[in-house]
């Protein structure tokens, strides 16, 4: 298509809707924008590329494309070809073949949307997911997933702001800084963030300072993560319940599904909402990706009506005895009330949920208690072994740890410097969380070989 005569020629691409130059200015007339330019002035000018992106020759076949792709993944070097100690909320845990035989299955791979005359037990797969999150969590209702632990971390934030008609949100323990920038975006039409520093001692809350900013009534959520960003699960966890409910704010806890077969479940201190990941529970790294989120309270209907995700319940049908499964009080979700809605859902992470339905039946009760001891007790064994090698401090030490743990170098190389030599003796781990400080991680799929081939290595670097 070209423009009127007398103007520049423009291409309509005939795949992208509304490309057609009057039917788009027609569209930014009704929402009274000036241009598309208007939906992003929230992106900062530092991160915008400022260029067209640097994209290759169109590719005219099926084999050109293929050997392309090819040539891209082959750059990359996954934690299966190496020895890896990373994490920080992408873990490398063991995949039962079972998991990924159910969810390669084309009626679950492909039902992206499917409604129930084209479901094939989709709904059913994520009811029974639900059923089995909520026997974890001890609660009674957990959502479809969502995108990832960081935005159900952000959602659960903002339901407690519609509760109690709050804006301001502390955050208690330590945070991911990357969990905190996605959160502080999420809520920031609606909310400021307040971040209480931990313990520098113990890596812990600090109880008072959190009780004195509590004190200006204005809170609407204490949020705390268990395990922290610092791998501590802290003893204080029930105390800030105690703290938030006395200045009438809501509890949120974010928490790794896996430690719950051997630690406690934080309705069990307190909580009113629980959010995290459960990419723990069967799901692949995926290079960084594989992520789902969920969010779980008790049944209370003032809790329930703020959920923004789509909630699948089991429901009586025309035939006496029979039973289906659908939606639970679909009128308030942004399918049902679009830009009336509490807040925005799109697309659901579902796929993850089945496949993480498919894990927590495989491991069951006894099998998701045996893999929580073994990863404590690797955790404590990896810290007690690095703490062993000269130039490195292991701080924290009587606090219970799970999986993430931190080191502190003393030899005056920095975080950055020692995580580098490790990639090129095949060992990634020591991500950087400060000059000369680094997180590492380890799980089930460790053993005690590999850990001391990773203080063995550290030790010829350090030195």
């Amino acid at each position: 298509m070209t423009s009127p005569q007398g103007s520049a020629p423009s291409y309509v691409h005939p795949y992208i809707p509304n490309a057609v130059p009057a039917v788009r200015q027609a569209m930014l007339d009704e929402i009274g924008a000036a241009s598309v330019e208007d939906f992003y002035a929230d992106i900062p000018d530092a991160v915008r590329l400022h260029r067209p992106l640097d994209l290759p020759a169109p590719l005219r076949s099926e084999a050109e494309l293929t050997r392309h792709m090819e040539q891209l993944l082959s750059r990359n070097t996954s934690t299966r070809q190496a020895l890896s100690f990373l994490g920080s909320g992408c873990y490398q845990h063991h995949v039962p073949a079972v998991v990924d035989e159910v969810v390669n299955r084309s009626e679950f791979l492909t039902a992206y949307a499917g409604e129930p005359y084209e479901d094939h037990g989709r709904f059913q797969a994520l009811w029974e997911y639900q059923s089995m999150m909520a026997e974890l969590l001890d609660v009674e209702v957990v959502n479809v997933p969502v995108y990832d632990g960081f935005q159900a971390s952000g959602t659960a934030l903002r339901m407690a702001g519609r509760i109690t008609g709050r804006r301001r949100l502390v955050v208690a323990s330590a945070i991911d800084a990357d969990k905190l920038s996605r959160i502080v975006d999420y809520v920031r039409p609606d909310h400021d963030v307040t971040v209480i520093p931990v313990d520098p001692a113990t890596g812990r809350a600090d109880l008072d300072a959190v009780r004195e900013t509590l004190a200006a009534g204005d809170t609407a959520a204490v949020y705390a993560d268990a395990p922290s960003a610092l791998g501590i699960v802290d003893e204080a966890l029930p105390r800030l319940a105690e703290l938030a409910h006395e200045a009438g704010a809501l509890y949120v806890v974010g928490c790794n599904p896996l430690t719950l077969g051997v630690l406690a479940p934080p309705s069990s201190y307190g909580a009113d909402i629980a959010c995290g990941d459960i990419q723990p529970l069967g799901l692949h790294q995926s290079f960084g990706g594989g992520n789902a989120g969920f969010i779980a309270t008790r049944d209370d209907e003032t809790l329930v009506a703020e959920y923004p995700s789509r909630l699948f319940g089991l429901v009586p049908t025309s035939v006496e005895g029979e039973y289906g499964f659908g939606d639970v009080a679909y009128e308030r979700t942004s399918f049902a009330l679009r830009e009336e809605g509490k807040e925005w859902v799109g697309t659901a992470a579902a796929l993850h949920g089945i496949g993480a339905g498919v894990y927590l039946a495989l491991m069951g009760p006894q099998g998701m208690r045996e893999i929580g001891e073994t990863i404590l007790n690797l955790t404590a064994y990896a810290r007690t072994r690095l703490a062993e090698v000269p130039g490195i401090e292991v701080p924290y030490g009587d606090a219970l740890h799970f999986a993430d743990f931190t080191v502190r170098y003393t030899g005056g190389r920095t975080a950055a410097e020692i995580r580098a030599d490790l990639k090129e003796r095949g060992i990634f781990g020591g991500t950087p969380t400060g000059t000369h400080e680094a997180a590492y991680c380890v799980t089930e799929v460790h053993t005690k070989a590999d850990i001391d081939r990773l203080a063995e290595t550290l030790q010829e670097i350090v030195k």
